[in-house]
């Protein structure tokens, strides 16, 4: 799919891209939401569930670019990885925190594996209680 520049774009997906860099105070939209502006639906749908999901709350902004960060390295999306990095670095976070969370996610990632194909039962104490 092609980039849809800001000058060429609908004013549907202008008030999009507008609302972008309100919220995230810059001057530029980045390829992800370009991209998305193929389809306007799913560029305002997006944009507005990221907007709510990512907007101050319990857990602290860079908290929420460090998970994003950690899913998105999970699942091997190099252009989340990219983008998040950048947002969590620009939240604080250092490369003492990326090399960790790293580690985590790694970690993690090899015992959720290894509980899966060992197919270990749930102990008891774990189980939430109703």
């Amino acid at each position: 799919m092609r980039n849809i520049e800001y000058d060429e774009a609908s004013p549907e997906v202008k008030a999009v891209y507008d609302d972008i860099m309100a919220t995230r105070r810059v001057d530029w939209i980045n390829n992800f939401w370009k991209v998305l502006a193929n389809d306007p639906a799913s560029l305002r749908r997006t944009w507005e569930s990221l907007k709510q999901v990512m907007a101050p709350g319990a857990l602290d902004p860079l908290v929420k670019e460090m998970l994003y960060l950690a899913v998105s390295a999970s699942n091997g999306c190099g252009y989340c990885i990219a983008s998040h990095s950048a947002a969590a670095r620009k939240a604080g976070m250092s490369d003492a925190m990326f090399g960790e969370l790293m580690a985590v996610v790694g970690m993690a990632s090899e015992t959720n594996r290894l509980a899966q194909g060992w197919q270990v039962e749930v102990d008891e104490r774990f189980r939430p209680r109703r």
